[in-house]
């Protein structure tokens, strides 16, 4: 019998005028977790979909311990105990979790052909036991977070009698304490001898829970390694092809005037007392917790949600911003954290997206002048080196990092004085991480206030000029960019940390 319980050999997609994967080899160990990594487009999602059986290979083969299986379709993969969980649990919110487990494979009492709920109920429970979930087998789905909705999703996998467990970012919407909750039910399902293929973005989770990793790029197989023997920087020269000599790269700018004062802003139930300031060419990190008030905080700025009391001032002025309409004529744009749902408008082109905000300067006599528009769309493009087949190419058809920036574009074409990015690199490969880190950095040199919300350390550490941390809807700390650890901000955003809210906002 084989070493592994799965192998795939020299696979091969192609689609009209792409070849998806080209000669594409994996080869996954009972009971380890591999990390299969690759920027945007490198072929991870086409190769996970031959693996359960949603596409079905041109060339190559793949083999279940050692005997070589061909899947026309889904159901064939389930019965070879292949199972996939992705980053958005597909659940039906108003039906039961034991429901939600069982979905599309009911036991039912041969003699009545009924449902056999009373078993579903017990092997339900009986599954989320041996995860050790803490999760009601008759509660609704719709009354889980998201942490709970995956642990379901892994329990469903788990009916099917799953040996081989697929993760497409499972930890993008997790908490910190969530991400750390799910790195041991992995590590038991390690244990009893289940195989996970283990999909992130997020690098520094390779090195803590997986122990090889493959890496693809453009379509092509290029290494396996033990993650033990390689480093970040090899990782990333494997994914991108070239070394990324810095990945942080902050330009140290002179900080100017204050253009933005946020005082006393309250809003009930959210956040409470927040003071901070924002000076031209300055980067200022908002971490903390999920749920700890930022993305709330940054939303009340930028007028999409109303405040109960505070002021804010631009430029030393007071301001009123009741939507986001005043916010965008007194200098400040706010790019979402889900750019998909928030930030564009996926069946519009690339220059329907950028101009929008400004639609009026392009305006005369009741009609749009479609050169102008172009004109300007294509100034952002260039400036931010948005791969693409041309001005015309719909939102939805771009790669993450380029539907990143195209949204970054749209808020750059309102030439903002503050700029606020709501998790700028979620979701995006490491290349385009590097190129937005790049962006974010002149537009500080040039002069612009940002405020960067993020739930990845490493990069609020390595962009931030100084760090503010939230928790529980008030900020409990301030760290300048040499004094500032992964250890004082965890320790601030958990409320274990010393630190005052007076001398915690004092930038001065």
């Amino acid at each position: 019998m084989s070493d592994f319980i799965l192998e795939l050999k020299g696979i091969v997609k192609t689609f009209p005028g792409v070849k998806a994967l080209d000669g594409v080899n994996l080869q996954i160990r009972p009971g380890e977790v591999h990390a299969l990594l690759g920027e945007n487009g490198a072929g991870k999602s086409t190769l996970i979909k031959v693996i359960t059986g949603i596409y079905q290979p041109d060339q190559g083969e793949i083999k279940i311990f050692g005997k070589q299986v061909k899947f026309s379709g889904t159901l064939q993969a389930q019965q070879s105990g292949i199972a996939a969980i992705y980053q958005d649990p597909t659940v039906f919110p108003d039906l039961k979790v034991m429901e939600n487990v069982y979905m599309g494979h009911h036991p039912v009492i041969p003699l009545f052909k009924r449902i056999d709920w009373r078993r579903i109920r017990r092997e339900t429970t009986d599954l989320l036991k041996s995860l050790e979930m803490d999760i009601d087998p008759m509660a609704p789905m719709k009354s889980l977070s998201v942490a709970e909705r995956q642990l379901v999703e892994i329990a469903k996998a788990l009916s099917f009698k799953s040996k081989i467990l697929i993760m497409d970012e499972p930890t993008a919407a997790l908490t910190l304490q969530e991400v750390q909750e799910l790195f041991k039910i992995i590590n038991r399902l390690r244990a009893n001898g289940t195989a996970i293929i283990y999909i992130s973005h997020r690098l520094e989770e390779t090195f803590e829970i997986a122990d090889r990793v493959t890496v693809l790029r453009d379509g092509q197989y290029i290494d396996t390694k033990n993650v033990a023997d390689v480093t970040m920087d090899q990782l990333i020269q494997m994914m991108v092809g070239r070394k990324l000599s810095a990945l942080f790269p902050k330009v140290e700018v002179e900080r100017g005037p204050q253009v933005l004062e946020v005082k006393d802003l309250t809003k009930n139930g959210e956040f409470f007392d927040i003071f901070f300031e924002l000076f031209k060419g300055e980067i200022v990190g908002l971490a903390g917790l999920v749920g700890a008030g930022r993305t709330e905080l940054a939303r009340a700025i930028f007028g999409v949600d109303q405040v109960d009391s505070g002021e804010i001032k631009i430029e030393g002025q007071k301001v009123l911003i009741r939507e986001p309409d005043d916010a965008l004529k007194n200098g400040i744009a706010y790019l979402p954290e889900d750019r998909q749902q928030h930030g564009l408008v996926l069946p519009m082109t690339i220059t329907q997206n950028v101009t929008l905000p400004i639609l009026k300067k392009f305006a005369l006599w009741g009609r749009l002048d479609r050169r102008k528009e172009d004109q300007t769309s294509a100034e952002y493009v260039k400036l931010l080196n948005i791969r693409t087949a041309g001005l015309w190419q719909k939102a939805l058809q771009l790669s993450g990092g380029n539907q990143q920036k195209v949204v970054l574009a749209k808020w750059l074409a309102t030439k903002p004085k503050v700029l606020i990015l709501d998790e700028p690199t979620k979701g995006v490969d490491v290349g385009a991480k590097a190129a937005i880190y790049k962006i974010i950095s002149e537009l500080a040199a040039e002069g612009m206030a940002i405020l960067m919300i993020s739930s990845e350390l490493p990069e609020i550490l390595g962009m931030s000029d100084r760090i503010l941390v939230m928790h529980e809807g008030r900020i409990t700390a301030q760290f300048m960019r040499a004094e500032a650890t992964q250890e004082k901000i965890l320790a601030s955003a958990t409320g274990r940390s010393g630190h005052s809210c007076v001398q915690a906002v004092s930038a001065r």
